[in-house]
């Protein structure tokens, strides 16, 4: 057999590769100005937001191409080994709040333009055009995973520092960067707040929350205590942009949106406050709502920690104390004495209009028109059950707290 010979009279398919990415190098260098130049030129006819934007970050997206075309030659010539080199050439030469003010789509946009441009330029080099196919893939990927670790820690920022803004609401403890902290959020709220309590899920989904709440024209900041989920609502639609004949969307219906997403037990929704930096005070009844519904046998889900205060009272609490007395005794004693004298009667009795007429000597009609009047001044209906503890622990609340008062009077001093 014969044996075959190298070729030996002409060169090599690598060496023609080799001699062709050289020729290719050397047209780049040369060109890199105009091509930057040229690049520049078509940013501002092609993309109205380039042009939008302001000097200094016009200048940044520029060096963003430039750096762009500098990076190309050097991954031609093999000094990049990754593309994510390159992606940290091209994308370090702007600041970070670039990322902020350029979403990934312009960036794909601009990209897009660089390799155009360059493409043009080089129409008629084959092993060109392949090397800026070959580049323009690998910058996009990289491009995609510049963003997706800026999403990334922007996320696990935004929890930390939500977490931060729902324990300075629990705890309230306020202090001048709450504002601040809920406005970096995002916070779209507007007007009225309530807080709303129940237990964490095995699987909490934040982003499921977010979405019902939206739904039902609401924002909220969620949090996790331990065993509890607190999330903090607020309407996203101001109470002057509803359109007439029609009310805002009510915290109740709010919770009762949400309530599957919590896990099994009891639900509190505490009390509307003006805004996000008084939650502190929805938060604290709902708490204390939460902790004491299981004494009540059949609490609904969500209750009201406003239809808690006998429970709360009872545990001690001095906001529930205070508001059995503030919306209850006091309003009824303003307004009649006659009043309030049917309403004890009324439940010292068990509730019998008969038996309450008849110590009275009056017609029990006379009973349920005043204990009518009574439900329109306080808003609870003491021939209710429910109602009826709520009012007569209102009625004890508020006596215990005369007589207190009567004993400081007396009091001499010493």
């Amino acid at each position: 057999m014969t044996p075959v010979r190298p070729d030996t009279e002409g060169p090599s398919k690598a060496q023609s590769q080799e001699s062709a990415r050289e020729r290719a190098l050397s047209w780049l260098r040369q060109v890199s100005g105009e091509l930057s130049t040229a690049t520049i030129k078509r940013l501002e006819d092609t993309l109205p937001w380039y042009s939008e934007m302001p000097p200094g970050r016009r200048s940044a997206v520029g060096l963003v191409a430039q750096a762009g075309i500098t990076s190309f030659i050097s991954w031609l010539e093999g000094t990049a080994s990754t593309p994510w080199i390159a992606a940290a050439d091209v994308f370090g030469s702007a600041p970070r709040e670039l990322l902020r003010s350029v979403s990934l789509q312009q960036t794909l946009q601009l990209i897009r333009v660089v390799v155009t441009v360059v493409e043009e330029r080089a129409a008629d080099d084959e092993m060109l055009q392949e090397a800026i196919l070959k580049y323009s893939r690998d910058i996009a990927f990289a491009a995609a995973d510049v963003y997706a670790r800026a999403a990334e820690a922007r996320g696990l920022w935004d929890a930390r520092l939500e977490a931060l803004v729902v324990d300075s609401i629990l705890s309230g403890e306020y202090d001048d960067e709450l504002p601040s902290r809920i406005a970096a959020l995002g916070w779209h709220g507007h007007g009225e707040v309530a807080v709303l309590v129940g237990t964490a899920p095995k699987q909490l989904e934040v982003d499921q929350v977010r979405r019902t709440a939206r739904h039902m024209d609401a924002d909220v900041l969620v949090g996790v205590q331990g065993s509890r989920l607190v999330v903090v609502i607020g309407r996203s639609t101001p109470r002057d942009d509803v359109p007439e004949g029609e009310d805002p969307v009510s915290f109740t219906a709010i919770a009762q949106a949400l309530e599957p997403l919590f896990g099994e037990g009891h639900l509190v929704l505490g009390n509307e406050v003006p805004g996000v930096v008084d939650a502190s005070t929805s938060a604290k009844a709902a708490l204390a709502g939460f902790a004491v519904a299981r004494a009540w046998r059949g609490v609904p889900r969500p209750a009201l920690a406003d239809d808690l205060l006998p429970e709360r009272a009872l545990a001690g609490d001095p906001l529930a104390r205070s508001a059995l007395v503030q919306r209850i005794y006091v309003p009824l004693k303003d307004q009649s004495t006659e009043l309030l004298q049917t309403l004890w009667c009324y439940l010292d009795t068990g509730r019998s209009l008969e038996a309450t007429a008849r110590e009275l000597f009056v017609h029990p009609n006379t009973v349920r028109y005043r204990l009518r009047r009574v439900a329109d001044i306080i808003g609870w209906d003491a021939t209710h059950a429910r109602d009826a503890l709520i009012v007569q622990s209102a009625l004890i609340l508020g006596a215990m707290s005369e007589s207190a008062t009567g004993r400081r009077r007396i009091v001499p001093r010493r």
